[in-house]
């Protein structure tokens, strides 16, 4: 470690102003800066040191978000051996092949969003931000396995510029911009990020082993014919509270295990990263919202039968789950207020479940209901304060009159 901070501190006269490499500054202190402390220090006292800087924040979100990574790895392995009767596949060969799958769009993920993080930060002349080693991978963890690459080019491109670049650069998005190229693609290519029959595009489906469908468990809750029992019709096409929990079904690559979710949740209450109050709110907006449809005249539910859904369904189905614990909680796009927060979260929870249930041409929902709530999240943050204010104002005047 001394000889690599000996090694960069020789390189660093080179990237000063003036200097031949002047124009790669940025890239070297995005190096410095991941690799080593960084030594800058304000001018004058006080001097504040805290353990947990944008970097190290980032690198627990990172760390968080392994256990989905790695889970999607192997299940992408999985579903394309199964899908393609890959005789003898075991474990090695399932997580071999999920490599093949997974690795190239989360390396095209880098690699172009990169590019545009280094074009802004060399032309505005400021530090290359950590905030993309969280954007980088998220992405890819919401996108089906089978995807072009050039789609993830595209779309990382437009979500780091439009989403992100254009507003300032990292922390001052008013949208996730994980999230925000995600929907360029849906609207722009919705034959392939829709999230139904994701394995459509390798393999025959007439040759496929009876008893397996390309549809994730969202859309055959969806399809559901009328007057059918919901729970039951899932069990009869593959899918049980089991396997919807443990994640081994088709779908986007991070989304399916609950328990991977979970696993990166726990990591991201217990380092303080992750607002626990946004998480709960949307596990409470969820599972309120799903109850309000279950007490529907029979009638009605019995024409829709997704309306029947137990709540713990729906919040291991479609992807809410990791919606609400990676990208409702992002810092920047989030209310910051705690009780903001509360609203903010449960209003992600509670739109979510309308726009899967009554829109058809929004299959999960969770996308469009925390970009909307990204939007409305300042609005939620002048209101709690707003309140506060009239609050104290009211308190006072009742202390001035006593």
């Amino acid at each position: 470690m001394k000889f690599l901070e000996q090694m960069i501190e020789k390189m660093r006269p080179l990237f000063a102003p003036g200097r031949p490499l002047h124009l790669f500054h940025a890239v070297f202190e995005a190096t410095d800066s991941f690799l080593l402390t960084p030594p800058d220090v304000t001018d004058g006292p006080p001097h504040v040191r805290d353990a947990l800087d944008i970097k190290r924040t980032m690198t627990f979100v990172v760390i968080a978000l392994i256990p989905c990574t790695l889970f999607g790895i192997f299940n992408a392995g999985y579903m394309h051996n199964t899908v393609n009767q890959v005789p003898g596949a075991g474990f090695l060969q399932h997580l071999l092949q999920g490599l093949r799958l997974v690795l190239p769009i989360i390396l095209v993920s880098y690699a172009a969003g990169g590019f545009w993080e280094v074009l802004f930060a060399t032309i505005r002349k400021h530090e290359i931000n950590e905030g993309f080693l969280v954007t980088g991978l998220l992405f890819p963890l919401i996108l089906p396995p089978t995807i072009p690459l050039w789609q993830v080019a595209v779309g990382i491109s437009f979500g780091t510029v439009i989403g992100k670049e254009i507003f300032g650069g990292t922390g001052f998005n008013v949208l996730n911009p994980a999230l925000t190229a995600r929907a360029f693609l849906y609207f722009a290519y919705p034959a392939q990020i829709s999230g139904d029959r994701v394995w459509a595009s390798v393999t025959d489906w007439a040759g496929v082993a009876d008893g397996f469908t390309g549809a994730t468990s969202l859309a055959v809750a969806k399809a559901a014919p009328a007057g059918a029992n919901i729970v039951e019709f899932l069990r009869q096409s593959g899918f049980s509270l089991k396997s919807m929990v443990m994640g081994l079904e088709p779908g986007s690559i991070g989304e399916t295990s609950a328990i991977a979710v979970t696993l990166g949740l726990l990591i991201l209450v217990l380092t303080g990263i992750g607002s626990w109050r946004i998480i709960a709110g949307g596990v409470l907006g969820t599972a309120m919202s799903v109850t309000l449809l279950n007490v529907l005249p029979e009638p009605l539910r019995l024409a829709k039968p997704i309306l029947q859904l137990p709540f713990y369904y729906d919040l291991v189905m479609g992807g809410i789950f990791f919606g609400i614990v990676f990208m409702a909680t992002d810092p920047v796009s989030a209310a910051a207020t705690p009780a903001g927060k509360w609203i903010y979260g449960f209003s992600i929870g509670a739109l979510t479940i309308v726009i899967r249930t009554f829109n058809p041409a929004y299959p999960a929902g969770n996308m469009l209901a925390i970009l909307f709530c990204n939007v409305m999240a300042p609005l939620v943050d002048h209101m709690v304060v707003q309140v506060h204010i009239r609050h104290r104002a009211r308190y006072l005047a009742r202390m001035n009159h006593g």
